[in-house]
């Protein structure tokens, strides 16, 4: 099948572990562009958080587009066009910040530029801070944050405690919310129906397409829903294990520019 696009995740599939992209794969990308494929990024990542991404792949000058939050503002590199934009609903932080506090949990909620938390010294918090660069303003309640929007929330913790957490969350918001791991430390709560799957059906429709038309790559639990969307899924050699058991295509690992033979046997070819 002929494909249309590329849509990568970032941490672990665009970027290496040394959080670079090298200049193998950005080269790959760059020719698959030049061949008029369409370029895509989906992270869980803040949009402040994708800046460097967006400038090393030269989206804003010559193409591209932008998932952020899972899907929860998807706009185009390189005019600032927004086709959606989707926040938690006004009301349900405080619910969230309950939740977490019941099980002694440190929780952020992510604005458009910053990151709010009662827990600002969290090193989980801490690290979503560095990768994103953003600051983190501590407040007194984040249950009783009015500020919007609120385009999600995070709580962090051991993998143990948001195992059951994660059930938890659920159940709890069942209907409402959007509730999964991005990283073993990361559970996400986002607005109902935002995820990477959804927000590869709202750029396929902008364009004209179906999500059949895109190659989905990524290696996190949140690249689970477009891995088994996409019209092709791609897991990294690097990814966790139930995303390379739901892929339909396992490549080498971020490390050693898994993206390269993708680009090249699938888009290209």
């Amino acid at each position: 099948m002929s494909y249309s696009g590329l849509v990568m995740d970032i941490d672990g599939t665009l970027y290496n572990s040394a959080k670079r992209i090298t200049e193998a794969t950005r080269q790959a990308i760059f020719h698959a562009r030049e061949a008029g494929k369409i370029i895509a990024i989906a992270s869980g990542r803040p949009v402040p958080g994708i800046d460097d991404v967006c400038r090393r792949l030269e989206l804003d000058e010559k193409g591209g587009y932008i998932m952020g939050w899972n899907g929860g503002r998807i706009f185009n590199a390189q005019t600032g066009e927004v086709i959606s934009e989707t926040c938690l609903p006004d009301g349900i932080v405080p619910e969230i910040a309950t939740l977490a506090a019941e099980y002694d949990a440190p929780v952020e909620a992510q604005t458009s530029d910053a990151i709010v938390s009662e827990q600002p010294d969290d090193p989980f918090i801490q690290l979503e801070a560095r990768l994103n660069h953003m600051t983190v303003d501590k407040i007194g309640s984040l249950a009783d944050y009015t500020r919007h929007p609120i385009y999600k929330c995070i709580i962090t913790g051991s993998d143990e405690k948001l195992v059951h957490l994660e059930q938890v969350a659920s159940r709890h918001f069942a209907g409402r919310l959007s509730v999964f791991r991005s990283e073993p430390y990361f559970l996400e709560i986002l607005p109902f129906g935002i995820d990477k799957a959804h927000a590869i059906d709202l750029l396929a429709e902008h364009l004209g397409l179906t999500h059949q038309d895109f190659i989905a790559c990524g290696d996190g639990f949140n690249d689970l829903s477009m891995i088994r969307h996409a019209g092709l899924g791609v897991a990294m050699a690097n990814a966790q294990p139930v995303v390379r058991q739901n892929a339909d295509y396992v490549t080498a690992s971020c490390d050693e520019d898994g993206l390269v033979p993708v680009i090249e046997k699938f888009l290209l070819a």
